[in-house]
Formats: structure tokens, sequence, C-alpha cells
């Protein structure tokens, strides 16, 4: 038993580690400045318009799911509340740090994977350059500022998509009833969650990232898989993480 649990004890030592020296280069300089900016266009920018799809199509069928259903309870004109209170809690969050942990975390791993085999980051090191002052945190910060930023973006264009459906095509509430509803059911403890979640996803994504990429060996075979086993361990760590976050928020 103690063997089975020996490797995945001592992986979880090796990224707290590298979250640590990761955090500790925040204060640190240099900080890599044109780095940041450069991740942020790839990670941002570069996943704005599968979010944007994402987001449209996730409204747009939550609303038109809800619409039937409410319209057996005669109560259609609560599917603006309900949209939005699905998209900014958890919808909109969960589905955005998904889909940019399948494109960014599978690509940070395989970038930094590549120059792990290659040796390039064995010849930063002899170079005196920290490799996880270049590498690692940049892609954190650009990642944790990026991922609320597309959230939002997510939530606003889902509740754009779902009056859509509610509106001009199922016309089971008006334009007014609607917006106001939808902006009527969100309070602090909503938004709070909308924004926590991302932000404490993104740090994940980039940090599960880097390790897979860091502790790459065997060749383009062993890059590969690394990039398959960060980007399902980012999906497990994400579902988990919300349901620590819904926790503690649900007992506020």
């Amino acid at each position: 038993m103690l063997q089975i649990l020996t490797r995945p004890v001592a992986s979880f030592q090796e990224f707290l580690l590298l979250a640590g020296r990761a955090y500790v280069n925040l204060s640190r300089r240099p900080h890599y400045g044109e780095d940041v900016l450069v991740q942020m266009d790839i990670i941002g920018v570069g996943s704005t318009l599968i979010v944007l799809l994402t987001g449209f199509f996730s409204g747009a069928i939550i609303a038109l799911q809800m619409a039937r259903a409410l319209n057996t309870y005669g109560a259609s004109s609560q599917v603006g509340s309900i949209v939005a209170l699905t998209l900014v809690r958890e919808l909109g969050p969960v589905l955005t740090a998904i889909l940019v942990a399948g494109r960014n975390a599978s690509g940070i791993a395989s970038e930094l994977g590549s120059m792990k085999v290659t040796e390039q980051i064995d010849a930063m090191r002899a170079l005196g350059t920290d490799p996880v002052q270049k590498l690692v945190t940049p892609r954190l910060i650009a990642t944790a500022v990026t991922l609320p930023c597309l959230t939002v973006i997510a939530d606003a264009i889902g509740l754009f998509g779902a009056y859509l459906v509610a509106v001009p095509l199922l016309r089971i509430i008006t334009a007014g009833e609607y917006w106001s509803s939808s902006w009527r059911a969100l309070v602090l403890n909503d938004l709070a969650q909308g924004l926590i979640k991302p932000f404490i996803f993104g740090m994940l994504i980039a940090l599960i990232g880097c390790f897979y990429g860091l502790r790459t060996t065997g060749g383009t075979q062993g890059v590969g898989r690394a990039t398959t086993h960060a980007v399902v361990a980012a999906g497990i760590w994400i579902f988990f993480v919300t349901f620590l976050i819904d926790k503690i928020f649900v007992n506020l």
C-alpha cells in the first residue's frame, strides 16, 4: 500500500515545491514583463474565439431547456434569473477553465517538455537563468490574469445567447423583463464566486502545465505523455476545486 502511494505523494510534493518557487519569484527580479505580455496574448487573446462560441451556445442551450421546464409551471419569466445564476456561478468559470486547460495546459506542457528533452532548460541553468522564474512565473501571472477576463466575456456572451433564444426566438419574455431579472438575480456572493474560481483555476492550469512539462522524459513520446497528463490533471483539479469553493460559499 505504501509503495502505491509513494509516487503520487512524491509528485505532489514536487508540485508544491514548484508552486512555492513560482510564487516566491513574484517578488524577485528580474520579472520578465515582456514574457508575461507574450503569454497573455497566447493564452488570453488566443482563447477568445473558442470562449465566445462556447459561452454563446451554453447560454442558448440553458435558455432553451429551462424555457420548456419553466413553462410547465408558469414561471417562464424566471428564465433570465436561472441563466444568469448558472452561468456566473458555475458554468461560465468551469467551462472556460476546461477550454483553456485543453488549449493551454497542453500547450505549456508540450512547449516546456520539448525544451526539457532538447536540453534547452539545462542550458538555461548553465547560463545562470532560473528556469522557474523565466518559464513558470510569467505563465502563472498571464493565466491568472486572463482567465477571469475570459470568464467575464463568456458570461456576457452567454447571457446574450440566452436572450436571443428567450426573447426573439421563443417569445416567452420581454427584453426588459429578461435583462432586469438577470441583473436582480445576481448578488455579491455570486459575483465573488464567478471571479475567484477562474483566478484559482488560472493558477492551477499554468502550474500543472509547467509541472508536467518540466518533468518530461523519454523524448517525443515523453512530450506526448506529459501533454496528456497535464490536460487530465488540470480537468480533475478544476472540478475538485470547484467543489471546495462551492462548499465554502454555500456555508457563508
